[in-house]
């Protein structure tokens, strides 16, 4: 039988675990999660409205995103255009988000093409992705699922001193009665801000730099 002291110890252990999961949770809820939904975003790029923000009013995840790219709109625009899984990628973890083929470091012409209803694809599967909604070239592009449960807004606002804020914002509704809530919920709560945070850097990174001179060969 265990001793009183053998209790005591184990109600102690019990105890500081169960501390250590609301501290955890105290963290994630009061500090971490608050600054990922909004990591790089100014206050006004927070607030203010983008495309798509009717379509989902009353999201239970909404993250504001963005960047300064050092070009104009025009260079970033085509990195954005292409994205997607099986196409050029996702600029961020291919290991996780392209079953490890490399993200295009090149603008590709055939993936140039956009229209309404497009599928931008997410993943493995002949409708596992995203719709284009509506777009301005150069200026914004809006993404929604099928369910109209989640919008993934792109915005490209040039600066005066020919810099641009890249912008992007994602928010979702989940519907419990879809078997698949779950796996969003994880995605978007674990995943989404590493692999967000991760994929604007890779167009800040391939925009950015200058085209290879034709003819001319890699610095070894």
């Amino acid at each position: 039988m265990a001793s009183d002291g053998d209790r005591v110890a184990g109600m102690v252990t019990a105890g500081r675990v169960a501390l250590g999961v609301i501290a955890a949770g105290v963290g994630w809820l009061g500090l971490y999660r608050p600054w990922h939904l909004r990591w790089g975003a100014t206050p006004e790029e927070v607030t203010r409205r983008l495309a798509g923000d009717d379509v989902v009013p009353a999201p239970t995840f909404n993250a504001t995103r963005a960047v300064t790219v050092h070009t104009r709109p025009e260079a970033i625009w085509p990195w954005i255009v292409q994205i997607g899984f099986g196409r050029a990628g996702w600029y961020a973890y291919d290991i996780l988000d392209n079953l490890g083929r490399h993200s295009a470091d090149r603008i590709i012409p055939e993936l140039q093409h956009i229209a309404v209803g497009d599928l931008v694809p997410m993943g493995p599967g002949e409708d596992a992705g995203m719709r284009v909604t509506a777009f301005e070239p150069h200026r914004w592009l809006l993404w929604a699922d099928n369910r109209q449960l989640t919008t993934w807004a792109w915005s490209l606002d040039p600066t005066p001193d020919g810099s641009t804020r890249l912008i992007t914002r994602v928010r979702s509704r989940p519907s419990w009665r879809h078997p698949s809530t779950l796996v969003w919920l994880l995605l978007f709560e674990v995943a989404d801000f590493p692999l967000m945070r991760k994929c604007l850097l890779g167009i800040k990174h391939r925009a950015e730099t200058p085209p290879p001179v034709p003819g001319s060969r890699p610095a070894s």
